[in-house]
């Protein structure tokens, strides 16, 4: 398996997963041209992607969707309200959209969408399963008992790690977007991961910490924060930031 997050972050998110015959992308919230570029720089071809997964239809998980389906035509899979949401006044190929309510198989791999909340239609993660088993979980309002069962399991992971709680109270943001942020669909807290962690009954060989806020975290507080819950809870899990300029490797 190899895992590239290509950009995670309030400006942008995309992933790129290849597991045995499939190559997959996990949003396309940044350009064309960088997803392009992205991909290149790993020796793949947008041509050869299997298919386009969509978590929601906020614009930093699909502003690059338009460009990139007019340019080659994938298949995208994701709730039927998403895709409504995306495809509303016919800007988008409709030809293109696959509405997913269970599992399915997708290029030799098993791929299973599951209910994420946050303030989207029909918000997901996913849980990719082939001869080893990756999940996402970004833009998460709070860890409910079925995100938890998805990540459960998973060889490789990358779950939000979006702010911490003090900063975001302290912060310069006006309080509607902070209290959003905070609700129960809004986005995960540092310390609210590392639990989340905590409580996985089999650990995963490597975690990578996602959509991290610019404004209210700091990557060296994230590795501390989520570092010290892990360790005053005998939890040792090798821990990976990713970034919204750079893409980050993980294999």
């Amino acid at each position: 398996m190899q895992v590239v997050v290509l950009a995670s972050g309030s400006k942008g998110n995309a992933v790129f997963v290849e597991m045995g015959g499939a190559r997959i992308l996990i949003d396309a919230g940044i350009s064309a041209r960088r997803i392009k570029s992205g991909l290149a720089a790993e020796g793949v071809d947008v041509r050869s992607l299997s298919g386009v997964l969509l978590t929601h239809e906020h614009r930093d998980h699909v502003a690059g969707l338009r460009t990139l389906l007019r340019q080659y035509r994938l298949p995208v899979f994701s709730r039927q309200a998403t895709l409504e949401q995306i495809g509303a006044g016919g800007m988008l190929p409709e030809d293109c959209f696959h509405a997913v309510t269970e599992a399915f198989s997708l290029a030799g791999v098993s791929i299973a969408p599951f209910a994420i909340p946050h303030d989207a239609a029909d918000p997901v993660g996913w849980r990719i399963a082939g001869a080893e088993r990756f999940a996402l979980a970004t833009d998460v309002g709070f860890v409910t008992q079925e995100v938890q069962s998805a990540i459960e399991g998973a060889d490789m992971l990358v779950l939000e790690a979006n702010h911490d709680t003090q900063m975001l109270k302290c912060g310069s943001y006006p309080w509607p977007l902070k209290r959003r942020i905070l609700s129960n669909r809004g986005h995960l807290a540092n310390a609210d991961a590392a639990w989340a962690l905590v409580r996985m009954r089999k650990r995963p060989k490597r975690v990578v910490l996602a959509h991290l806020s610019k404004e209210n975290n700091r990557p060296a507080l994230v590795q501390e924060t989520v570092g010290d819950v892990l360790h005053r809870q005998g939890v040792s899990i090798p821990l990976t930031l990713a970034s919204q300029d750079e893409a980050v490797r993980i294999s």
